[in-house]
């Protein structure tokens, strides 16, 4: 496994800070927000100077029911080769349900949803998995992920998971001990059991975060200090094995350089300071082995993907939360997939919470109460001004002007079905006809 040491996530806003700071190795970028032709100036100079970037996807959605989409493996193969990455990232999640293996509308979560631990989630995965390193050009590596909710009738426990996978796929791990916290915490499951029982020599390198506790959940924000039950673990895992890599992630709510630079020293000093024992040679380490993987049954892909939808269904449409799961936490769940798309469309459409003012969120939050989202960020955008004219909002006649405007300089000439008779309405609005 090649060795990456020290690193943090990189992100537009610390872009300067990271390339004065001292000590870093390697950064990671969200694979999706760069473009293969046009990378930014900071991390090109970083790449020239030997800097390691790996990019980490969030949108592959290999534990949905559905194969890989070839073009999102496209799309992620084509920014390892722009990027010149020895190693390429993804999640163990699903991120999108539905359509036609289920017969039902497509369902877009925006986050990433923890996979049912069963048998079926598992052969679903592993030949996902396989599907993914056969288009991918360089090895992949594989996260665990945060929860707020379990499933009911989970057949195996995180770690075993997580063997499995790696046991029959070869894929590697990249695992997130703030979301070993963030499980314990929400789900009660021990992260020292799941250390003992995944196989640490597959690991590719190691996410370290913050997040905050509010009425008894933890929230993996990725936007504060990393506490000191995060670093215990890194202590358990790092005298487990020596990590390959370690990786401060940070996306919001930046600090100044000099207290993200104490940060990367901690855990640097945490690994360092583990004491490994030497290393028995009767009993070798498990490994992944790389065996073939069986091939999922179309009825396991079809019962993973009934569920699945039923769930986020729950969670984005407000149909009832299925029979078994924890109704508060699955509250707690849908609150936090509306405020991060309230939050998010904010970002790729500043325009709007300018135009609406101090009523943006309110009326996003109630807007997507019953509307989920049907084609990424973007298209949230301008699905919520669309609805928002077609109600005769915002009450405001100038901000309804200059909401009209904008949606039809997005819309473009010819949208479909119902857009149509807004966008004459709005044209005849805008003319006076």
């Amino acid at each position: 496994m090649r060795r990456l040491g020290t690193g943090i996530g990189w992100r537009p806003e610390i872009a300067d800070a990271v390339d004065a700071m001292p000590g870093v190795d390697w950064v990671e970028v969200v694979a999706e927000n760069v473009c293969p032709g046009h990378l930014p100036e900071a991390l090109v100079r970083l790449r020239e100077r030997g800097v390691t970037v790996i990019p980490h996807g969030v949108s592959l959605g290999l534990g949905g029911a559905e194969r890989p989409d070839a073009g999102r493996l496209a799309a992620l193969a084509e920014r390892v080769a722009a990027l010149g990455a020895p190693l390429v990232t993804e999640h163990i999640a699903f991120v999108r349900a539905g359509g036609p293996l289920t017969a039902s509308p497509p369902l877009e979560a925006g986050h990433l949803l923890p996979v049912p631990r069963t048998r079926d989630a598992l052969d679903v995965l592993c030949e996902n998995v396989r599907i993914a390193q056969d288009a991918l050009p360089v090895p992949l590596a594989v996260e665990n992920i945060a929860a707020l909710f379990a499933w009911p009738g989970e057949e195996l426990t995180e770690g075993q998971f997580l063997y499995e996978l790696a046991e029959r796929t070869g894929v590697r791990l990249l695992i997130d001990v703030a979301n070993l916290h963030t499980n314990h915490v929400n789900r009660g499951e021990d992260p020292a059991r799941a250390l003992a029982e995944l196989p640490v020599e597959a690991i590719a390198y190691v996410h370290v975060a913050g997040g905050y506790e509010r009425d008894g959940v933890w929230h993996d924000s990725h936007a504060h200090p990393v506490p000191e039950p995060v670093l215990d673990i890194l202590t358990d895992l790092a005298s487990r094995v020596t990590p390959p890599g370690v990786l401060l992630e940070r996306d919001d709510n930046f600090p100044e350089p000099v207290e993200l630079e104490r940060e990367l020293t901690r855990i640097r000093a945490t690994v360092d300071a583990a004491e490994r024992p030497p290393r028995s040679h009767g009993t070798p380490a498990p490994t992944a082995s790389g065996g073939v993987a069986v091939l999922a049954r179309p009825e396991a892909r079809q019962r993973v993907g009934v569920a699945q939808t039923a769930v986020l269904s729950a969670l984005v449409a407000g149909t009832p939360v299925p029979e078994g799961f924890d109704r508060a936490r699955m509250g707690v769940q849908a609150r936090a997939l509306a405020a991060k798309r309230a939050s998010v469309v904010a970002k790729v459409a500043p325009e709007l919470p300018e135009i609406l003012g101090e009523g943006y969120r309110e009326a996003f939050l109630g807007y997507a109460r019953s509307r989920p989202m049907r084609g990424g960020y973007r298209q949230d955008a301008l699905d919520f001004a669309g609805q928002l004219l077609k109600t005769g909002h915002p009450a405001d006649a100038r901000a309804r002007r200059r909401l009209r405007a904008w949606w039809l300089d997005r819309v473009g000439t010819a949208p479909r079905g119902g857009a149509v008779r807004l966008l004459r309405r709005a044209r005849g609005a805008l003319t006076g006809r």
